[in-house]
């Protein structure tokens, strides 16, 4: 393919594009505190953002890969904040071990009951996903009042996640949010500090560790 610019791209190769970024990231990376399996969630993450600073404020229980690993080969589900998680996950990888990605946010009745209490639908929402699922993976991108308000249930005793994925971005309590995620006891989760994060990092961390879900269950 001839492109009318002065620059040529390297490859137009998917995979070789895949490949050359991850071997940039390796590089300008370079000695980092993570383990082999939560440099496979950081690395996306980076290259999901070009973020290097994002990259190297991720933060991870110890236990955070291998909650979310043993989850989806439970067939648990996955909750999403906002439907651009739902859109850019690989959900086949969570159907074929009998679980699923769901998202509350747009449901009518969850927006009839927001309206009535003159809150979000994204807290709305979390309530919601916690009636009507036991444990799973809970994916927070965008929505900091979610990530709050799944924690006040997880204090609450009324919520139990397997793994919690908090890395909502923006200027109104989403540092805040995932301060208080990184106090949490008694619950995996992987989250970042600051303000950085959004739907599309929190779905790289998301897919990377459905990838070693799958290799897992290759072996």
């Amino acid at each position: 393919m001839n492109f009318n610019t002065d620059f040529t791209p390297l490859t137009v190769d998917p995979d070789k594009i895949y490949d050359y970024s991850f071997s940039i990231i390796e590089e300008e990376m370079g000695e980092h505190p993570f383990t082999e399996d939560q440099w496979k969630v950081v690395r996306r993450v980076i290259h999901a953002s070009a973020d290097f600073e994002l990259g190297r404020s991720v933060m991870f229980t110890p236990d955070a890969i291998e909650a979310g690993i043993q989850s989806i080969l439970a067939g648990r589900h996955v909750i999403a904040d906002v439907q651009m998680i739902e859109s850019g996950s690989g959900r086949k990888r969570f159907q074929k071990h009998g679980g699923d990605l769901h998202c509350y946010i747009a449901d009518p009745d969850v927006a009839k009951e927001a309206k009535a209490q003159n809150t979000t639908r994204a807290i709305i929402s979390m309530q919601k996903a916690v009636r009507e699922n036991e444990g799973g993976i809970y994916a927070i991108g965008n929505a900091p009042t979610a990530l709050l308000e799944l924690i006040r249930l997880i204090k609450e005793g009324i919520a139990k996640p397997d793994l919690i994925i908090g890395m909502p971005v923006g200027f109104v309590s989403a540092a805040e949010s995932k301060a208080e995620l990184a106090k949490l006891e008694g619950i995996p989760f992987i989250t970042n500090v600051g303000r950085k994060g959004g739907s599309t990092v929190t779905v790289a961390a998301l897919n990377a560790i459905s990838i070693l879900a799958d290799e897992r269950a290759k072996k």
